[in-house]
């Protein structure tokens, strides 16, 4: 009963805010929007500046560039800004409501600049901590493994982010374990974003527009997931004529395409495949002719402009892995899609409402003589969105909207020849609902605070009809002693209804992902953090220090050799109990001149403490690194030739050893130590590249450069694995160590049109 009335009043809250409260602001006054745009390829700019000069009052653009004033009648003198684009002033005679469109032009004198924000003082100003937002054209400036670039390899050298193992897409974000990161393409769930068992990433550079990485503090629309929120956004606008641009590597190539369908409809589509298959035709062995190993992907996207400024978008997104040898095969692939329509409520609330599609699944098929065996899982979510935007003043920026997700999971579904009945674990359902509010108020000119509240309550459907409800508040500030420097604070309540039943550190596509239900409890976690920010030489360096401290309840981890695939009672494989991480970040940065990069030291711990695990005592987490150093560095030789390069440490994954043996009966038995008390040798790697344009300056149609890299350049060989092995039954066993890549040169060949 009490639960019935909290919805029913706050369907009367949401209600007002959706209908009521936009007209009593404005009713006495009118409005000034567009979208605030760059001149050259349409895309809008996310986060421009609008500054009323008479009244000293202002707004910031959203992020597709959309902006709204009102303002009592009158005339005044408006100035639009971006940085790294020319400032322009408009004069108005505001009578009457009024739309008006703004192209900024990019100011050419600025240098080129390595992962750094989208504004040059974003560092200082942001209210979001642990933030950050990189454009795909800083992502290509960073050494590629084989020719790849790629965004998950790129966030992987930011401060508090961390590879899960050698090599993998898969990501901890300050000791947070993967399935803690929400990831999005443009706004729908990727629950597995990688190819090649984790070596690459779902994600076409060319069609990839910038991303954006949460380090725990998500806006209030998004939430589910306890460590990070990473948002990929792709290419916004078409141009007016058809353009491409594209790529020749090693192991793969690719290919996008983008333009006009007519005068209110524009197009793109990408495509990516690997064809490390095709050279096996020339293998000696008849095995390994017949073998299949590729991946491919394709990005589609088309936007169509309605009367009155509205805006149809539909995304999709297909990509398959398959590896098949005489005995089997194995595939698994993403499928995202959405719907979304962009439309303005009373002058100057911005509203999106979306439909949303995501499934990821695999199968395993067996073709052994006496049996043939179909194994196949997978996860599906149908989702709609109403997102809405409400900029009044500078001390009223309003967010709020609703969300609602339909969950299907299947865990496993196994078809065998010669069996009358197949094996069968039970699909089951799930819907998770959110509804949230959040403003963004500017005291004094140097105190902005950000403030919201999310209320989530998830269901699952199965007999036990389990609800669980949860308040996410959260309030952050920053305060700027100076134009060039700026404290900030920040606290957040995160809940995580869903986990992955995966207790490998290597990365595997056999995921099995299962639900809060009467046993497990979902995921909480308090975020604490604070930070000192200052740049130097008109934000040419940057320097930061953040601190953080994660208080974490009802964390999951797994039984001694627990049985997670086909497991019709997985929740009694699940162990849960208490964490925390904590740690301090430390970056340098460099963003102008022919010498750019950065230098960042993490130094942090995560831990557990679960009853039925490790005898209760407190353990490391299975991604818990103490020391870990990125340094990233590009340096521009001439317009033809830039070089990079990148180095990182880190101290090695914390791990379980054998601590001794014992002979019964004839056989030896391992002893093992407490959980993760041992850890790998220490992980690092220097990794190189040189970009080569041959004519920097051609005004031909057709453009290209070369792109020469080198993974791992001192062949270091970072272990990958490592297992115990004996001479024979009675020796004493001895560690051996698998590694997965040595040096790799690769090259690759771009191109645009």
């Amino acid at each position: 009963m009490v639960f019935t009335g909290i919805l029913h009043h706050l369907r009367k809250f949401l209600l007002f805010f959706f209908f009521c409260f936009p007209l009593i602001v404005f009713s006495q006054k009118n409005t000034i929007q567009g979208k605030i745009t760059d001149i050259h390829s349409g895309e809008g700019l996310a986060k421009a500046s609008i500054y009323v000069i008479e009244n000293q009052s202002g707004a910031i653009a959203d992020d597709s560039g959309q902006y709204a004033l009102s303002l009592p009648s009158g005339s005044y003198l408006l100035r639009f800004s971006y940085v790294g684009y020319k400032t322009k002033e408009i004069k108005i005679n505001l009578k009457t409501s009024v739309y008006q469109d703004i192209q900024l032009v990019p100011n050419d004198l600025l240098e080129e600049v390595v992962i750094t924000s989208s504004r040059k003082d974003e560092n200082i100003t942001g209210l979001i901590m642990g933030m950050e937002r990189l454009h795909i054209d800083e992502i290509k400036l960073t050494p590629a493994l084989m020719g790849e670039v790629d965004i998950l390899k790129a966030i992987q050298l930011l401060p508090g982010v961390q590879a899960t193992s050698e090599g993998s897409s898969g990501f901890s974000v300050r000791g947070g374990s993967p399935d803690q990161n929400l990831i999005l393409l443009d706004n729908t769930t990727v629950y597995n974003p990688s190819h090649m068992m984790g070596f690459f990433s779902i994600f076409n550079n060319d069609v990839i527009r910038n991303i954006e990485l949460y380090k725990g503090d998500f806006p209030f629309k998004f939430g589910g997931r306890l460590s990070s929120l990473l948002d990929v956004h792709s290419r916004d606008e078409a141009p007016s004529t058809i353009k491409g641009t594209g790529g020749i590597g090693l192991i793969s190539s690719r290919l996008m395409m983008e333009g006009p369908l007519d005068k209110k409809t524009t197009w793109m589509i990408g495509g990516r495949r690997s064809y490390a298959d095709l050279f096996l035709v020339f293998a000696p062995d008849k095995d390994l002719r017949n073998t299949t190993l590729y991946f491919y992907d394709m990005n589609a996207k088309l936007t169509h402009h309605l009367p009155g400024n509205d805006k149809l978008e539909l995304n999709i997104y297909s990509g398959v892995d398959d590896f098949g040898a005489t005995i089997g095969e194995f595939s698994y692939g993403n499928t995202a899609a959405s719907l979304t329509w962009s439309h303005n409520l009373y002058n100057t609330v911005f509203a999106k409402f979306s439909v949303h599609f995501t499934n990821y699944n695999y199968n395993i098929q067996s073709h052994m003589e006496n049996t043939r065996m179909n194994w196949d899982s997978g996860i599906t979510d149908w989702m709609f969105r109403a997102d809405l935007h409400h900029p009044i003043s500078r001390q009223w920026n309003l967010t709020y909207g609703i969300s609602s997700i339909l969950h299907r999971f299947r865990p496993g579904i196994v078809e065998m020849e010669g069996f009358e009945k197949n094996y069968e674990l039970p699909i089951s359902y799930a819907g998770e609902h959110a509804v949230y509010l959040s403003n963004e108020q500017t005291f004094m000119e140097q105190l902005d605070l950000r403030y919201g509240l999310r209320l989530s309550t998830f269901r699952n459907m199965d007999q036990s009809q389990q609800v669980y409800t949860s308040i996410e508040p959260g309030i952050g500030g920053v305060f700027r002693i100076n134009e060039n420097s700026s404290v900030k604070a920040n606290f957040s309540h995160n809940t995580q209804y869903l986990q992955l039943a995966n207790n490998s550190s290597a990365g595997s596509p056999l995921d099995v992902w299962f639900s809060a239900g009467p046993k497990i409890k979902p995921q909480k976690a308090n975020l604490y953090s604070a930070g000192y920010f200052h740049n130097f030489n008109d934000n040419q360096y940057e320097t930061s220090m953040e601190l953080y401290y994660k208080d974490l309840k009802n964390v999951v981890d797994f039984a001694e050799h627990a049985q997670l695939i086909m497991n019709e009672h997985l929740e009694d494989e699940i162990r849960t109990g208490t964490g925390k991480a904590y740690g301090i970040e430390w970056m340098v940065k460099k963003n102008k001149g022919k010498l750019t990069g950065f230098v960042n030291y993490t130094l942090s711990r995560s831990e557990r403490t679960i009853p039925e695990v490790n005898n209760g005592k407190t353990y490391l987490a299975p991604f818990d690194k103490t020391h870990v150093i990125n340094i990233m560095a590009a340096y521009r030789l001439s317009k033809k030739v830039n070089i990079s390069a990148a180095w990182v440490f880190a101290t090695g994954n914390p791990t379980t050893y054998p601590a001794g043996r014992f002979e019964l009966f004839g056989e030896y038995f391992p002893i093992y130590s407490g959980r993760n008390e041992n850890r790998r040798p220490d992980y690092h790697r220097l990794d190189l590249s040189v970009n080569y344009v041959p004519h920097p300056d051609s005004k031909k149609w057709w453009k290209s450069e070369w792109n020469f890299s080198i993974y791992n350049a001192y062949n270091r060989k970072n272990p990958w694995t490592i297992y115990f092995n004996r001479e024979n039954e009675t020796a004493a066993p001895y560690a051996e160590m698998m590694y997965l890549f040595g040096f790799i040169p690769s090259i690759t060949y771009n191109f645009k049109f």
